[in-house]
């Protein structure tokens, strides 16, 4: 039987599209639901091996409009075994001022950090490194993961250093976005760089490393 994920959904905030990519890059190996905040309860998040919150529109208000009140849930959740995957927004959501799930790391804008190849918030590539390789991944706004890394697998960093993708224990965050679907592609500066599928290999390769877990 297919693993089970489960990927929150309200869109704006966390967006069908983001959702959307990361089911195409991951239900050909893993059983994919979709929830939303009305499910986020212990009893329904027993039932997933991974659960997935995407990238979106949204601020600090945002987490506390949305699932601040049963945050808590997702804490014991992954005290009974369960994995997190974050990517953007679901990246920072795992930091210290949401759901508090890392230990010695912290998640802020890439584009406020020294170095960085991109200075402004709106849809272009990162230059990243991921597992060696090299690799235009699309970015909105993404997290830099910075602090005690060396608690952490880093695997992808960005073109100023600053770890990009990580794993802790059962928690998987990235700040650029591998689930990225050709239409992200349409501006002529993005063409280029549609990835031909290879982002959602290496998501998925993401996602069943930490499976393993």
């Amino acid at each position: 039987m297919k693993p089970a994920l489960a990927i929150f959904l309200n869109h704006p905030e966390c967006s069908a599209h983001c959702c959307v990519g990361m089911y195409e890059a991951l239900h050909p190996h893993y059983q994919v639901k979709f929830f939303n905040r009305d499910q986020l309860t212990a009893k329904y998040l027993k039932k997933f091996d991974v659960v997935a919150f995407p990238g979106g529109i949204g601020d600090s208000d945002t987490f506390d409009t949305l699932v601040r009140p049963r945050a808590e849930i997702v804490k014991e959740y992954l005290n009974n075994g369960g994995r997190y995957l974050g990517i953007c927004m679901g990246a920072y959501w795992a930091g210290h001022h949401y759901f508090d799930i890392l230990d010695g790391i912290r998640a802020e804008q890439y584009i406020k950090r020294p170095g960085a190849d991109v200075r402004r918030s709106f849809g272009t590539v990162s230059n990243i490194t991921w597992n060696g390789q090299q690799e235009n991944m699309y970015f909105y706004d993404g997290c830099s993961l910075l602090g005690e890394t060396e608690k952490s697998d880093v695997i992808a960093r960005y073109p100023n250093g600053d770890a990009m993708a990580l794993m802790q224990d059962r928690i998987g965050i990235i700040g650029c976005h591998p689930e990225a679907l050709p239409s992200w592609y349409d501006k002529k500066h993005l063409k280029p760089h549609w990835h031909e599928g290879r982002h959602h290999v290496l998501l998925l390769n993401f996602v069943n490393e930490l499976m393993k877990r």
